[in-house]
């Protein structure tokens, strides 16, 4: 099974190939002050260099958030778009557990956490097993950001994710980390035409946008 793995729940970008478990290739890119769009040809690119052609693809992986709203569209946009163009499924997974999977911990409970702005976090629980499987306890949810050590002492986590909290581990999603989470790649695909990740809360600009006219923004 060749996997095409995406995220951009960050402002770091990861694409990765695999064939089962094995990597073939894989590509780490900067998503904040990009100007131009650099996802897609990073996709591009990795598949090249694993010599791989679109068809060849068993299934889409996309990381599903929650984090940066941009970059997620971008990601989702890029992993639907191949999946339908080439008719394979497409698999979404919490950009949470890639962030586990691609920090090489060892076995244990560790929360993730990461920066949502407006002193927020968004944090989700996850164990990592003996096998280094992942394994979700606790989806993402929103929390003040002096209430995330709290939390961690509460469920006996060690904290874990991109923003520089004292203490915690570094680290941001890797879409290499799909070789670990088979049971939630178990849940099944997601429908391509429907699914969107799971941004967390509205960008900036809508909510502007909304607060101004008075009204939900229009969709399509």
């Amino acid at each position: 099974m060749i996997t095409l793995a995406i995220d951009a729940s960050t402002y770091v970008g990861d694409v990765a190939v695999l064939d089962g478990a094995r990597l073939l290739a894989e590509e780490s890119l900067a998503m904040k002050g990009a100007d131009e769009e650099r996802l897609m040809p990073a996709v591009a690119a990795v598949l090249a260099r694993a010599s791989v052609v679109p068809k060849s693809i068993g299934r889409v992986v996309c990381g599903a958030g929650p984090g940066s709203f941009t970059s997620l569209r971008i990601a989702g946009a890029i992993a639907k778009g191949i999946a339908t163009g080439i008719r394979c499924p497409l698999f979404a997974v919490p950009s949470m557990a890639l962030i586990v999977g691609g920090a090489d911990v060892k076995a244990g409970r560790y929360l993730v956490a990461i920066d949502a702005l407006r002193v927020e976090f968004y944090v989700g629980l996850y164990d990592v097993g003996e096998d280094g499987s992942i394994a979700e306890i606790e989806p993402a949810k929103l929390v003040a950001a002096e209430a995330v050590e709290g939390v961690a002492l509460e469920y006996g986590a060690a904290v874990i994710g991109p923003s520089p909290l004292a203490g915690a581990v570094r680290a941001n999603p890797r879409a290499r980390a799909v070789a670990k989470l088979e049971a939630l790649l178990s849940r099944g695909p997601v429908d391509v035409a429907s699914w969107e990740p799971a941004y967390g809360r509205l960008a900036e600009a809508q909510v502007r946008w909304e607060s101004a006219h008075g009204r939900p923004l229009p969709v399509g």
